[in-house]
């Protein structure tokens, strides 16, 4: 069973930046792919950036391409996400997700993961 906990959203001015953390648990995470997910209010989950399980790849959406950066530690159990030129179609909550398959590559689809974190809220102001 892999558990995950996401931290370090709040409210940001637009321009500004944030970086939230991802803590997987659990004895199969290292294995598996993370991914950042995020659903806007009235829209549906959309897909913003992964990790594959050793680090080596990454990848992300083009909404988000050359601001945001996800970075992988096994050793520090942290999956983290650095967002840059905060913008505020980025308001949303932030959730990280692990992989249904292990030692795989990097997925876009919600559908690839299966286990979820509770999410985080990220507000960005103008």
């Amino acid at each position: 069973q892999v558990q995950l906990a996401e931290s370090g959203g709040g409210l940001v001015q637009a321009g500004g930046s944030l970086r939230l953390s991802c803590a997987p648990s659990g004895g199969t995470y290292t294995s598996r792919t993370i991914g950042w997910f995020r659903r806007a209010p009235g829209k549906e989950r959309e897909f913003v950036a992964t990790v594959d399980w050793n680090g080596g790849r990454t990848d992300y959406a083009d909404s988000v391409k050359g601001r945001f950066t996800i970075f992988r530690d096994n050793a520090k159990n942290t999956v983290d996400l650095q967002m840059n030129s905060l913008k505020d179609e980025d308001t949303a909550v932030y959730y990280c997700a692990a992989s249904r398959t292990r030692f795989g590559g990097t997925y876009y689809g919600a559908s690839e993961y299966r286990y979820w974190g509770q999410g985080t809220q990220v507000t960005v102001s103008s």
